[in-house]
């Protein structure tokens, strides 16, 4: 279905008569099939779920606590469960919302937008007051449309929608943004590989139109900018995230070129694989290549050699999600939130070899 962003009025809310007149069941039979608690043949369940999809019914959250069924839950939304960042941030908003005695259910897409769709629609059903989508994503016509259809959806039915990491399409859509500053950090660690005397520095692992990535890359360019250095001193590598891509990109980087004395990685990850490439390629890190990494994942600090990298406040931004959406539930769209960031400095950097400048 589209979404409502055109219509002059708030969208009516379809009635569980409709429903049952839909499936061809008795009010009471429909009650019994969307409440899930109660004994109803499976057929005509499938039945009466159906007709709730193609009308697009959700239960009205008032009459649902007047009868005990009124939850306080919070969904989060994720790419993938094994990624540390993902898994901080979802441990924040479980913590968060433990704390104030709400249940969290955790959503992994795998980056397919139909599964991301499906899971907001089955929470919205499912009465959870929050729904908050994690990290970064291309932001493209079809994602600005889906993120409009979820905040108009997910507002009309008494939810909030959380961007977090991640910016909202328009300042007018009912969503709450969290985020850190993508940009300020990677604008730091640049500078430190500067200040540590490197001229050549290539940015491993770009991920052309994601919303987090672009903003380091831009973090990147800024920083050689400010030490004077010509636009054509950057050198992005766009392979995308995770260890197999750094360590393909790192790998293929070392057998064209040695025209660089340092990398940033877009993240840990991209790290991890660069270090282990560049071991295998027999060179040494810090003394032949300096590398650097973004998020301060756990592992960081365990890497041969430790990590120098940004510290992204991973499980206070899911925190911050949570508690901002309850501080300020009347909020209307535009309401935004930056987080800072700040370098973790490890052994993974050191001047350039002498050989090279």
């Amino acid at each position: 279905m589209g979404n409502t962003m055109g219509d002059t009025g708030p969208k009516r809310r379809v009635t569980i008569r409709e429903v049952a007149e839909l499936a061809g069941v008795s009010v009471a039979t429909a009650s019994r099939a969307l409440s899930g608690n109660h004994p109803v043949p499976t057929s005509t369940r499938s039945r009466v779920l159906r007709a709730a999809r193609d009308l697009d019914y959700v239960a009205n959250a008032h009459a649902r606590a007047l009868v005990g069924g009124g939850r306080k839950m919070a969904a989060v939304v994720v790419r993938q469960v094994t990624s540390p960042f993902y898994a901080q941030v979802a441990e924040g908003v479980e913590a968060e919302a433990a704390d104030r005695g709400w249940l969290c259910v955790v959503g992994a897409t795998g980056g397919d937008p139909q599964r991301e769709m499906e899971f907001v629609q089955l929470m919205r059903e499912e009465g959870a007051r929050l729904v908050i989508l994690v990290g970064g994503v291309v932001e493209d016509d079809a994602y600005r449309e889906r993120v409009a259809h979820y905040a108009q959806a997910l507002d009309s039915s008494g939810a909030r929608l959380v961007l977090c990491g991640r910016p909202a399409p328009g300042p007018e859509l009912p969503a709450l943004v969290v985020e850190f500053d993508n940009e300020a950090g990677a604008r730091a660690i640049t500078g430190h590989l500067l200040s540590a005397g490197h001229r050549r520095i290539v940015f491993l692992g770009g991920l052309p139109g994601n919303t987090a990535l672009e903003a380091r890359v831009a973090g990147y360019r800024a920083a050689l900018a400010e030490h004077g250095l010509p636009p054509e001193a950057g050198h992005v590598v766009d392979c995308g995230l995770g260890r197999a891509a750094g360590l393909r990109a790192m790998a293929e980087l070392l057998k064209r070129t040695r025209e660089f004395t340092a990398v940033f990685a877009g993240d840990d990850m991209v790290a991890a694989g660069a270090l282990r490439a560049v071991a295998d390629a027999g060179l040494r890190v810090p003394d032949d290549i300096s590398v650097v990494g973004y998020n301060d994942i756990p592992l960081a600090e365990d890497f041969n050699p430790p990590l120098t990298t940004v510290r992204t406040p991973a499980e206070e931004l899911g925190r911050a999600a949570v508690r901002i959406a309850l501080r300020d539930p009347e909020h209307a769209g535009g309401s935004h939130h930056l987080l800072g960031t700040h370098i973790v400095v490890r052994r993974s950097v050191a001047p350039p070899p002498a050989t090279t400048d």
